[in-house]
């Protein structure tokens, strides 16, 4: 359920424990995908068999809430996205690009070359899905010109288990994606920030934060978006170097029935208004 607490007042021991478990809950994320993933791959239509993941209700509802945000935020369709950290099983490009994005590429980065090796056997399959999922085994930090090409860069929520590395790698996607190009984000609200990292608004310098999703469900992460300040705005009082939001934009909403998600969008927009 929904809880008030603020991991960033903790005591340092509890800090220091909190690591641990992102770090620990990381690892077994990692063997979980693994093991899913290979056993997806015996089969002669691994997407057909995507359900057998014990979670994959919730990357149905989660990708469900990114589509609709970044519809929100974008009047046109993305042709061109990158997915860092995509993993051995990498859902929520699968399921955005078999159910909303069905004429966009996807391009998956993971450091991990096993990790890619699984990925690709799951859609090698496919007559779609194998023409427009590609798989890069590559450190995002040593990828500077190609983030230009892409209309929006999805960052999972465990590149970078911890403050740090997280604000480096959002600072380096920062200097060389394109002037309007759209971030979306995974982080965490609450107790919920003792298993994934928090991506607080001042730690996206040089981005326009439009909105930040915490959901009340069972899907675990919030969704932050944000716009890249074109170049010749960033040093104007209107957009300074640091992030740019409005208080309002920060939203604590129960994550929606995809039924119903026209009504969500509605009362966003009066939440604006009453700017």
């Amino acid at each position: 359920p929904p809880s008030p607490i603020d991991v960033t007042k903790l005591c340092k021991s509890i800090q220091d424990i909190r690591c641990k478990l992102i770090r620990l809950c990381g690892e077994a994320e990692g063997h979980l995908e693994s093991h899913f993933s290979t056993i997806m791959g015996s089969y002669d239509n691994p997407l057909h068999h995507l359900n057998i993941f014990p979670y994959y209700s919730n990357y149905l509802k989660l990708s469900q809430l990114e589509f609709n945000i970044l519809t929100k935020h974008c009047s046109n369709l993305p042709t061109k996205v990158a997915f860092v950290g995509s993993g051995p099983l990498p859902l929520t490009s699968i399921v955005l690009a078999s159910f909303h994005l069905t004429t966009t590429s996807f391009h998956n980065y993971d450091i991990d070359p096993s990790a890619n090796s699984m990925a690709l056997q799951l859609v090698s399959s496919d007559p779609d899905l194998s023409q427009r999922m590609f798989f890069h085994t590559s450190d995002i930090m040593d990828i500077t010109n190609d983030l230009k090409d892409y209309d929006v860069v999805f960052l999972a929520a465990l590149v970078g288990m911890d403050k740090e590395t997280k604000v480096r790698v959002i600072d380096h996607v920062a200097e060389y994606m394109a002037p309007g190009a759209l971030l979306m984000l995974r982080s965490a609200h609450g107790a919920r920030a003792f298993l994934y990292p928090v991506v607080d608004p001042c730690d996206l310098r040089g981005f326009e934060v439009l909105s930040i999703f915490h959901p009340t469900d069972e899907v675990i992460n919030s969704v932050v978006i944000a716009r890249k300040i074109p170049i010749t705005k960033q040093c104007s009082v209107e957009y300074p170097l640091a992030p740019t939001k409005l208080p309002n934009k920060c939203f604590d909403i129960e994550m929606f029935n995809p039924l119903n998600h026209v009504n969500l969008l509605e009362e966003l927009d009066i939440e604006e208004q009453l700017s």
